[in-house]
């Protein structure tokens, strides 16, 4: 037993090395600061995103059957859930804010900490799907689940020319999440307000913002350390602390049974100055994915930006800033000008298991 205890150790120790590998070798990659529009990417198969969007909406995709991956990326919710801290698998609760799906087809990071790679989009679903802490699913389950309903069959075979598999999950649902890109951005189209002008021009100069959030997704893409304290709820909703225990245990963080505070990129780097640092997230649609920060900290645009006119909190990379309120309303002009055309979605209706008589005549 103890020497499994090593081996799962190790295995952890050695995944965090190859994430940390990952993470260093883009994030010294130069950022240009600049802003600018999104680019043009190559669309996914249509097939795939129609397919990735039923199962997108399917709870059959979790453990027990009662979540699905809309349960915390919610269209109606900018593609979040709205909470300060996300919700998880039944019987447990997690410790980070949700982020949204939208353009994720141009992140280099799927995680507040850093972890997995943005060029792997399907990888990034299958540790939401697989996760003890998220929706729990052994992915065997999941193929033999799918393959009872007859609609899912068919739309495989058009999609992939096959039946399902579990790649063929993942990158169908992947092909959905990258469909996902905002549209008629004010910032974008050059309809800016003479308000969201002159924050502009604060965004780049005076408040320094742009050191940070630049280049087309208005995000370095590195860690930094804010000082944003801890959510209360972190060691004090027992469902939200043994979630937390957990994961920093998988992770391989020393001394995980007495941590009080989220490490952040620390999880990665294991490095001591990265405690508490956190990946730059992007400012697209960012007026509408609220509740703010890793952890939900903040309600509103006007409290981040006060926040960081303060300095941020204990052990910030930040320096105050001296902002008139009328300089602080045309950031939040400027910000919410970063957001785009609202998200006309409706959800797909998923079809149910049926008794399949010819299995092979449902591939036709």
């Amino acid at each position: 037993m103890k020497a499994l205890t090593r081996m799962a150790g190790i295995s952890a120790l050695i995944c965090s090395a190859f994430m940390w590998m990952a993470f260093s070798s883009s994030a010294d990659e130069d950022v240009p600061a600049a802003i600018g529009p999104l680019p043009e990417l190559e669309a996914p198969n249509p097939d795939q995103v129609e397919l990735g969007k039923h199962l997108f909406f399917d709870v059959r995709l979790s453990g027990d059957g009662s979540i699905s991956c809309a349960s915390c990326h919610q269209p109606e919710n900018n593609w979040t859930d709205g909470k300060d801290l996300s919700l998880a698998y039944p019987g447990s609760k997690y410790f980070r804010n949700t982020q949204s799906i939208m353009n994720m087809a141009y992140k280099r990071y799927f995680y507040w900490d850093g972890r997995l790679s943005g060029k792997d989009p399907a990888t990034q679903v299958r540790d939401k799907i697989t996760e003890t802490h998220f929706m729990n699913l052994d992915g065997r389950i999941m193929q033999e689940r799918l393959k009872q309903i007859p609609e899912y069959v068919k739309m495989f075979q058009k999609a992939f020319g096959g039946e399902s598999s579990f790649g063929k999950t993942l990158n169908a649902i992947a092909a959905f999440e990258k469909s996902q890109i905002s549209k008629n951005a004010p910032f974008d189209t050059g309809k800016l307000s003479k308000q969201a002008k002159k924050g502009m021009k604060l965004f780049k100069g005076k408040a320094g913002c742009i050191k940070c959030h630049n280049g087309p997704m208005f995000s370095d893409f590195k860690a930094h350390k804010t000082g944003v304290a801890d959510h209360p709820d972190l060691m004090t909703d027992p469902e939200r602390a043994s979630t937390f225990r957990s994961v920093m245990k998988f992770l391989g963080i020393p001394n995980y049974e007495n941590l009080r505070s989220d490490p952040g990129f620390f999880t990665v780097s294991k490095l001591d100055k990265d405690f508490g640092s956190f990946v730059t997230p992007s400012l697209r649609e960012v007026a509408g994915t609220a509740p703010y920060m890793h952890n939900g900290t903040f309600e509103t645009l006007e409290d981040v930006i006060d926040f960081y006119a303060k300095g941020g909190g204990k052990n910030a990379e930040l320096k105050p800033l001296k902002l008139s309120k009328k300089n602080r309303a045309a950031l939040v002009a400027f910000l919410e000008s970063l957001s785009g055309d609202e998200i006309d979605f409706e959800a797909p209706v998923i079809p149910d298991y049926q008794v399949i008589e010819n299995w092979l005549e449902t591939k036709n």
